[in-house]
């Protein structure tokens, strides 16, 4: 257990240094948004058009209907999705990404591509040391 002297010299150096004390619970919060699994995935897959629910949910494998509908209004309430209903039957709804979450699909995309390419490397690391769960 970490006493307040610690927790005072942690935010003291490194990349929290500059964050003030009182924004850092907010910041753990958009940092555990936009760093889930789903979130990155719905980003890098909205890169170049809109998208409708169906699409979205076709082109990311493993994600559940309750989960996407969870994420994408979570997303949508932080400012990193529109959402467009069109007046149609049937009804017909379209996610697209902000101006905001332009930069951040920069960040999601390049995340993607190491995974991506490391997967082979960590799969065996995860091997050799007896940690090969497969974790969604």
């Amino acid at each position: 257990m970490q006493d307040s002297t610690d927790m005072e010299m942690a935010s003291a150096i490194g990349p929290c240094a500059s964050i003030p004390a009182d924004q850092m619970a907010f910041i753990r919060q958009v940092l555990d948004r936009v760093g889930d699994k789903w979130s990155m995935l719905i980003i890098a897959v909205l890169a170049d058009s809109p998208l409708r629910y169906t699409d979205l949910h076709r082109q990311i494998p493993g994600i559940s209907q309750r989960m996407l509908t969870h994420t994408l209004r979570h997303l949508h309430e932080d400012g990193l999705l529109t959402r467009t209903p069109h007046a149609e039957v049937p009804p017909r709804v379209e996610y697209a990404l902000t101006p905001l979450s332009h930069g951040l699909h920069e960040i999601v995309t390049q995340l993607i591509h190491w995974a991506s390419t490391h997967h082979d490397e960590i799969r065996a690391n995860r091997s050799s040391t007896g940690t090969s769960s497969s974790r969604s």
